[in-house]
C-alpha cells in the first residue's frame, strides 16, 4: 500500500548539523523507489528548505511555515495555498520589541524576508544575504506576510509567546521552532501542519490511514495526531511522545528516522 511519509526537518530529518545525512537520504530515496511518497512539512520558509527538497529529488507538494504555505516547488500549481497575517500586526509587535525582549523581528513570505535590524542577521540562518531592501520598514513591507519570526532567549520564550497570544490570539497562533535557536513563529490563526498534510494527501490521493509522519516539537502535535501513524523522535518533547503512535529508537543525530523507516516499510535489501 502506498504511504505518504510526512517529514519534519529540524530535530527530525536533519541531524544536529542541520543536514540530511547520507544514511537518511538513502532511506528516504529507497522509500520513494518502493512507490511511497515523501513530503517535507516544516516550519521553515521555502528558501531555507528548498535545498533538502532538491537533495531528496522530491516532486511532491511541500508544506512551509507550519502550513501557511502549501505549494509545488518551482511549478505553477492551481492548488497552491498561502495564508497571510495582517501587515499592521507586524508593526504593532515591532513597536513592543524592547518590552518583549526581542533580538529581532522578521516578516517573510514565499520568496523574501524582512528583518528590523542587521545586528543579529546571520546569512547562514536566513540562507541569504541581506540588503537594505530586506530591512523591515513600512516602505519595504507592502503586503501581508505569510509568517513572522521573532527571536528571544530560551528563558523568555514562554513569556513572549503568552504575551503575544494574550494580545493577538484572536488572529494568530504562536509556534516554537525546533532546533537550538529560541525562535517563535507567528502565523495566521488555525494554521497547522495537519491541514497542510491533509491537502498534500488529498492531491496525491492517499487515505489518511496511509499517512506516516515524523516529528519532534510542539508544532508537530496536530500532524502526528491527525495521521494514520505518527512517530515521535527519541529526542522529541514529552508532549509529542504522548500523542505519537510510536517513538524511534534513535535520535535525529543518529539517523533515527532512517532506522525506523527502514524497518517499518521493510526497505532492507533482500
Amino acid at each position: 500500500m502506498k504511504k505518504l511519509i510526512a517529514i519534519d526537518l529540524d530535530g527530525t530529518t536533519l541531524n544536529n548539523q542541520s543536514l540530511i545525512s547520507p544514511t537518511t537520504e538513502k532511506a528516504l530515496k529507497k522509500a520513494i523507489d518502493h512507490g511511497h511518497y515523501v513530503s517535507i512539512v516544516t516550519g521553515r520558509p521555502y528558501r531555507m528548505s528548498s535545498q533538502f527538497y532538491r537533495q531528496l529529488g522530491l516532486t511532491t507538494p511541500m508544506v512551509n511555515f507550519n502550513g501557511a504555505l502549501v505549494h509545488l516547488p518551482e511549478k505553477k500549481w492551481a492548488d497552491e495555498k498561502e495564508t497571510g497575517i495582517k501587515r499592521d500586526l507586524v508593526f504593532d509587535i515591532l513597536a513592543q520589541k524592547q518590552a518583549l525582549n526581542l533580538d529581532f523581528v522578521a516578516a517573510e513570505n514565499k520568496e523574501t524576508f524582512y528583518i528590523d535590524t542587521l545586528d543579529y542577521f546571520d546569512p547562514a540562518f536566513f540562507a541569504s544575504e541581506a540588503t537594505p531592501s530586506n530591512l523591515l520598514t513600512t516602505k519595504n513591507l507592502v503586503t501581508d506576510p505569510t509568517s513572522m519570526m521573532v527571536r528571544t532567549t530560551h528563558d523568555q520564550a514562554k513569556n513572549v509567546s503568552d504575551s503575544l497570544m494574550k494580545q493577538y490570539g484572536e488572529y494568530v497562533d504562536v509556534r516554537t521552532w525546533g532546533g537550538p535557536t529560541p525562535i517563535l513563529e507567528i502565523v495566521s490563526k488555525g494554521i497547522q501542519k495537519a491541514k497542510g498534510v491533509e491537502q498534500v494527501a488529498s492531491f496525491l490521493n492517499v487515505n489518511r490511514a496511509d499517512i506516516l509522519a515524523f516529528g519532534d516539537e510542539h508544532n508537530d502535535e496536530e500532524m502526528l495526531d491527525y495521521v494514520g501513524w505518527g512517530v515521535a523522535m527519541k529526542n522529541a518533547t514529552d508532549k509529542i511522545k504522548s500523542v505519537a503512535n510510536d517513538i524511534t529508537e534513535k535520535t535525529n543525530d543518529d539517523d533515527g528516522l532512517a532506522d525506523y523507516l527502514t524497518r517499518y516499510l521493510d526497505l532492507n535489501d533482500h
